[in-house]
């Protein structure tokens, strides 16, 4: 069975839409599908807007191959974040009322997802206790992707270009070279990039690089989205 690659795109917003549009139309040509990474933030989304720019081209991308994931929670004032716990240490009811309100927020917008995206990449026990709990079925931290109806769990740390990041040579040639070596031991490759990022013309080739050297290694694009249903699949095989 060949091993799953997923590419996840974050920092979605008007001013990085062409950016974003020239990245997938370059994953288009590679087949291989987005996981759309979704902050809870409605001016972001532009969800006031009755045409906005970002939700019709999440629209389009949706049609196709592409899939929303929840990334992390919905922005709380700065009063109310001083008295609240870390992300990576949140009890579950906290996890659960902010789950709540985040995905509110992409229902406002029209968009609906089980797969979630701690911040920064730092999921507490509490929270993967709410996303049960809430009916999530994909948790994807920094160092694994878990099924939560099943409890499987696939270990693969996320090799990740984020917002601010410095593009040394080096970095690309290890971004580029060790998603090739996951890819050819079979192991999961989770590439994750900032649309912020996108215009650095070394950091956007070495991601495609990264995706064309796993794809050479026989990698199979997928989704997180993809995760749930092997969920619904497996439930189908025992009935």
């Amino acid at each position: 069975m060949s091993t799953p690659l997923v590419v996840s795109l974050s920092g979605l917003g008007h001013r990085v839409l062409d950016q974003c549009a020239d990245f997938a139309a370059e994953l288009d040509r590679r087949q291989v599908p987005l996981s759309l990474l979704i902050a809870p933030r409605p001016d972001h989304l532009e969800a006031h807007r009755a045409r906005s720019p970002v939700l019709h081209w999440l629209a389009e991308r949706l049609a196709q191959r592409d899939a929303v994931s929840l990334y992390g929670f919905a922005r709380v004032s700065p009063g109310l974040r001083a008295r609240l716990a870390p992300a990576a240490r949140l009890p579950a009811h906290e996890a659960g009322l902010r789950l709540v309100a985040a995905s509110a927020v992409l229902e406002q917008a029209g968009l609906r997802t089980d797969s979630f995206i701690p911040p920064r990449w730092l999921a507490s026990p509490g929270t993967v206790t709410a996303l049960r709990r809430r009916g999530f079925a994909v948790c994807a931290d920094a160092m694994v992707v878990r099924e939560l109806a099943t409890g499987q769990v696939h270990r693969a740390r996320i090799r990740m270009l984020g917002p601010g990041a410095r593009i040394e040579p080096w970095w690309c040639r290890a971004l580029v070279l060790g998603a090739g070596r996951a890819a050819r031991r079979g192991r999961l490759v989770r590439l994750a990039v900032d649309a912020a990022e996108l215009h650095k013309p070394a950091a956007r080739q070495a991601i495609l690089d990264a995706i064309d050297l796993a794809l050479h290694h026989g990698a199979r694009p997928v989704t997180y989205a993809a995760f749930a249903r092997r969920r619904a699949s497996a439930h189908r095989d025992r009935g």
